[in-house]
């Protein structure tokens, strides 16, 4: 009976809530306020929990990943910077290095008109000593010539002499007697 009793006293108990969550719109009791409280609290745990597992961590991946990409966004400008400060420097370094070339041709052909102006001159001295030799030796030549032809023509004439001389002749035999001897002497001897 006993067990009838205690059932009898809940169903009564459930019958009196019953009743008075039957007047109530929303049935809010001390229990269901007790454990939305409880369970605000737990959720408050989980969140503060979770935070300092999971979000805290996340929030210093999603930080670094930030700070890594801004220091890679700005080390490309840096080195944007600097590629445009060495293409600047290569630029300039280029025109100096135009400009010396430009001057080297512009030396090296001085040097080389320089060059061929004295290799000319040094070829015309030596043209005129070859020129100046040539024509002392010619003038040696000349006067030698002339000198041989004297020396023949003193042999001659003293052939001549000695047969003038020895032949008491007259004009027209001496005459023939120079024409005779020119004749055994021949032409080329007078020609060269």
């Amino acid at each position: 009976m006993s067990s009838f009793v205690t059932t009898g006293l809940s169903f009564l108990a459930e019958d009196s809530i019953g009743k008075q969550l039957k007047d109530r719109i929303f049935g809010l009791d001390l229990q269901v306020l007790f454990d939305s409280v409880i369970l605000g609290c737990a959720v408050l745990f989980l969140f503060f929990l979770l935070s300092y597992l999971v979000f805290n961590p996340a929030r210093e991946l999603l930080k670094k990943r930030r700070e890594k990409i801004q220091s890679d966004l700005d080390s490309a400008a840096k080195d944007k910077e600097e590629a445009l400060a060495f293409k600047n420097e290569y630029s300039e370094r280029l025109a100096d290095v135009e400009k010396d070339v430009e001057q080297m041709m512009i030396d090296g052909k001085k040097k080389a008109q320089k060059k061929e102006q004295v290799i000319i001159d040094e070829a015309n001295a030596e043209a005129k000593r070859i020129v100046d030799r040539a024509t002392r030796e010619a003038e040696q030549e000349k006067l030698k010539a002339q000198d041989e032809m004297k020396t023949e023509m003193v042999d001659i004439a003293a052939a001549m002499a000695g047969r003038f001389i020895s032949a008491s002749l007259d004009e027209k035999q001496q005459e023939e007697l120079v024409q005779k001897t020119l004749q055994e002497m021949g032409e080329k001897t007078w020609q060269d």
